[in-house]
């Protein structure tokens, strides 16, 4: 009997004494708790969140890159619109500076146009005075012997053919008697098939050869006549005024 008592006794002792362990850790294992509960309270200010820090951290690194990258994609718009407006404005200046040019180049052009139709007017005009001065100013001479022979005359002056007024006048009436319409149907001319023409008696192949410009190719037209008559003589003779007999 005393046995069994002891036995038990010692078994509510080893009982008790296994609480006691439990409990104090239990104690120990809440004194931890906490003491890192208040490590933790003393590193965040009052009213702060009992967010972990693992969590809080990768947030607000989170928004602040998210807030960075719009700030740089608004800096980045900027500056293109800022550009494309520069290129748009350069091109608008370019543009203006050729459209002004265009037009300077056209007035000048319209100016300088003008000028020329004016000095050409002006050139006209002065040309048509002096024609008409040319021919208020033109020599007439009378439709006789006399004036044939001066109206030459003032024509053989012009291409250097000598012949004075006595010396055609002389041969004039020795070859036809004055008249411009005389031909000679009798001489070796003749004879030929080559009559004599005219005041000054001139065969056609003659008249052809030394007809002088400015005169007509008609061999009966006396002042036409006259003057390649005259050349004649000059070339084979030196003048007119050396002839006293046919030639």
């Amino acid at each position: 009997m005393p046995k069994n008592i002891l036995t038990r006794g010692y078994r509510r002792s080893l009982d008790r004494a296994q609480q006691l362990k439990r409990t104090q850790k239990i104690a120990f294992a809440g004194v931890g708790t906490l003491g890192v509960t208040a490590v933790a309270l003393a590193a965040f200010p009052a009213g702060a969140q009992t967010t972990t820090t693992s969590e809080a951290a990768p947030a607000a690194k989170v928004a602040y890159s998210s807030q960075q990258q719009i700030k740089d994609v608004h800096a980045g718009v900027a500056d293109q619109l800022a550009g494309a407006s520069q290129k748009v404005a350069f091109i608008e200046a370019k543009q203006e500076a050729a459209a002004k040019k265009a037009a300077a180049q056209k007035k000048a052009a319209a100016a300088k146009k003008a000028a020329a139709e004016r000095e050409a007017k002006k050139t006209a005009s002065r040309s048509a005075q002096r024609f008409e001065v040319k021919q208020v100013s033109a020599k007439s001479y009378p439709n006789n012997l006399d004036g044939w022979i001066r109206e030459a005359r003032a024509i053989m002056a012009k291409h250097n053919i000598p012949g004075s007024y006595s010396g055609i006048h002389r041969n004039i009436l020795r070859e036809s008697s004055g008249n411009p319409m005389a031909i000679n149907d009798w001489d070796i001319n003749a004879i030929n098939g080559i009559p004599s023409k005219g005041l000054l008696q001139v065969i056609p192949p003659t008249f052809k050869a030394y007809h002088v410009p400015g005169t007509s190719w008609n061999i009966y037209d006396p002042v036409a006549n006259i003057a390649a008559a005259c050349n004649y003589a000059a070339d084979k003779y030196g003048s007119m005024d050396n002839v006293d007999s046919a030639y």
